[in-house]
């Protein structure tokens, strides 16, 4: 794959695809006959060339460095995504697919193809062709806003360029190697503290000067308000509106008929089972952490607020446990993260990694040709582009830049993804030190790349990650646990200095405050997705934003931020989460299950994952998450090895 260079290349791979595509549209309503070859073939021949012209043109907008490329590359996006909309809503299309379903050759499809007959018509009913023409149209119309809108706030949040300006002084608390990584201010002197995480996250973590923690979290979850609020605000409307064209009670309704929930008030009673136990343990944790605070600052009534939680929590850990983040992440240098990662998913699912030298968007991203251990057959390969830079996407994610499919002639399609992070630079004869958090969140990742790469899907509909959006999260759960285990981090934690292995009593102590705070950093989770049921979920239309907001908020148990606005920043909620986050914690609940057959049989037993990348990581979505898991655990799914980590139980 050749990725976009210049703008013009993005626009000319776009008008491409969307030639080609519109190409083969043409072909599927005019054939005369119908049947799967001439209807539904062309859609997944469709759906390959759309999804390779995001991973080569449109992805370029999340990475590249050149401004004028990215703005190209969003424009891009924006179009391909307006092309799919338009797509769905095609009255002939809808014609031609329903008289293909009423044919005997469509009644006698199996597996993949009767799936994707399914699929599609579900889809082109969720676009209105079974309601009246003028609410069709209103339908369409809300659908296209709703994509203009997912660019622009994408686009504001990547834009944003705001940062805190501090001296060395200010910088008390902060590791020397934090200090040299951060960009030089425009006094002599002082330093900038960007928005970025690797350098909000361990200024909240290690900065004695509260005041200094208050002002860069004001700023960090301000990030694009002005721009974004009202962005968010016109979405929730316009989901609300075409929940009520549907005959939904609410947006949440209408998007929960593709999940694993399938009604907002199977969430609501996931919600309502988890919060009270958290809510008692999360008093006692910011009970404890506030005691410390009123210590600190001689007064009796502080109050732990969100800019403090951070700070606390790392001081708990570091003396209580001997935990200290900055000398853990000496024993995690990138490199060998890397190597002992490749090394155990090697071993548990049957692969070999092989750098691969090629073209890619940028000097910092290596690339990986991925191989089956056993028969050395290449499966496909996977990018990484893992330090930040202005302009870049700024969390963390899983991109599948070329789908795995079946093509005409019986051979498979290598499938190509990437994983785009933010992890703190090499500096120096230094080292990227990775915290521990980051090298949870690497395997995470790593985990959606495998279960995009290891595909054997033979239609791009249900290729790698497509599965149902709330089991899509548990494929990526279900690796942090190896991060944790010290059997595990024994072969590869090693000091980037004098190569000593991470001490034992580290390990242990690593271990025993994985728990400390978990249930307040649970109750965190559940506030933004408790938001987003707020905001989309039944009575949204009677809750202001703010309101929303503010009582998401009260679940974390920590003072609102007042004048901040997080939201404004939550791009899952114009990406693809809406009425969709609580999956992280409901997908965390089938990851730890999973988890607890490997605890079971061994943490790294070549068979158990062996049976794992058969029954979940190569099935991808061509069939239902919950038949996934049945057949891999051997019995319905249980929430008992999630609530016992909690410890809740």
């Amino acid at each position: 794959m050749r990725f976009a260079s210049s703008a013009e290349e993005v626009n000319r791979i776009t008008d491409d695809a969307i030639t080609e595509a519109d190409e083969l549209v043409d072909r599927l309503v005019s054939a005369t006959e119908r049947s799967w070859e001439t209807t539904l073939a062309p859609l997944d021949e469709i759906s390959d060339r759309i999804e390779r012209a995001f991973g080569s043109g449109a992805f370029m907008g999340y990475v590249h460095e050149d401004e004028d490329v990215r703005n190209a590359a969003r424009v891009a996006e924006a179009r391909i995504q307006q092309w799919a909309v338009d797509l769905v809503f095609r009255e002939d299309l809808y014609q031609a697919v329903s008289e293909f379903a009423s044919t005997g050759s469509a009644g006698s499809l199996s597996s993949e193809r009767a799936r994707l007959l399914e699929f599609t018509l579900r889809d082109l009913r969720r676009a209105g062709h079974e309601l009246p023409p003028e609410v069709r149209q209103e339908v369409r119309e809300l659908t296209s806003r709703l994509v203009q809108l997912g660019v622009e706030f994408e686009q504001n949040i990547a834009e944003q360029k705001d940062h805190l300006i501090v001296t060395r002084e200010d910088l008390d608390g902060l590791p020397e190697s934090y200090i040299q990584n951060l960009a030089p201010g425009d006094e002599e002197g002082t330093f900038k503290v960007s928005m970025a995480y690797p350098d909000v996250i361990p200024f909240l973590e290690n900065a004695r000067r509260r005041d200094l923690r208050e002002q860069l979290s004001f700023k960090f979850n301000t990030r694009a308000a002005e721009k974004n609020k009202p962005i968010l605000e016109e979405a929730v409307r316009i989901r609300a509106r075409i929940a009520e064209l549907f005959g939904h009670p609410s947006w949440a309704h209408y998007q929960l008929e593709e999940r694993m929930a399938k009604d907002p008030d199977a969430v609501q009673r996931f919600y309502d089972e988890l919060l009270p136990p958290l809510t008692e343990a999360g008093r006692r944790e910011i009970a404890e952490m506030e005691a410390m605070l009123r210590e600190d600052t001689g007064d009796p009534q502080a109050r732990l607020e969100v800019w403090d939680w951070r700070y606390y929590h790392t001081r708990l850990r570091r003396e209580r446990h001997g935990v200290d983040p900055n000398e853990v992440a000496e024993y995690f240098p990138l490199e060998q993260v890397l190597d002992g990662m490749f090394a155990i998913t090697g071993e548990v699912f049957g692969l070999e990694y092989r750098p691969a030298d090629v073209a890619t968007w940028h000097p910092d991203v290596r690339t990986y040709a991925v191989h089956d251990k056993e028969s050395k057959e290449l499966i496909g390969h996977f990018h990484m582009d893992l330090f930040p830079r202005e302009g870049k996407y700024s969390h963390a994610a899983a991109f599948t830049l070329i789908p795995g499919r079946r093509l005409p002639d019986g051979s498979y399609q290598k499938p190509m993804s990437a994983i785009v992070a933010n992890f703190t630079k090499p500096s120096g004869d230094r080292p990227s030190l990775l915290q521990h958090q980051e090298v949870e969140t690497l395997f995470h990742e790593f985990g959606h790349v495998l279960h995009q790469v290891l595909t054997k899907a033979e239609l791009v509909r249900f290729s790698g990650s497509s599965t149902e959006r709330d089991f899509v999260e548990a494929p990526s759960q279900i690796m942090e646990h190896w991060t944790w285990r010290p059997e595990v981090l024994a072969t590869f934690a090693r000091h980037y200095e004098t190569g000593e292995p991470i001490p034992e009593s580290l390990v242990e102590a690593m271990v025993e405050a994985r728990n400390l705070n978990i249930a307040l950093q649970t109750l965190r989770q559940a506030q933004f997705g408790i938001f987003d049921l707020l905001i989309h979920g039944p009575g949204a239309a009677t809750i202001d934003i703010e309101e929303a907001n503010r009582r998401a908020t009260e679940v974390s148990l920590l003072p609102f931020h007042e004048g901040t606005f997080f939201p404004a920043s939550f791009g899952h909620m114009l990406g693809g989460y809406d009425a969709g986050y609580y999956g992280y914690l409901w997908s965390e609940v089938y990851g730890d299950d999973m988890f607890s057959r490997f605890e079971a049989e061994g943490v790294t037993n070549p068979k158990v994952g062996a049976e794992y990348r058969r029954i979940v990581l190569e099935s991808g979505g061509s069939r239902d998450g919950m038949d996934l898991l049945v057949e891999f655990l051997g019995r319905q799914p249980s929430n008992e090895a999630f609530l016992r980590k909690l410890g809740i139980a």
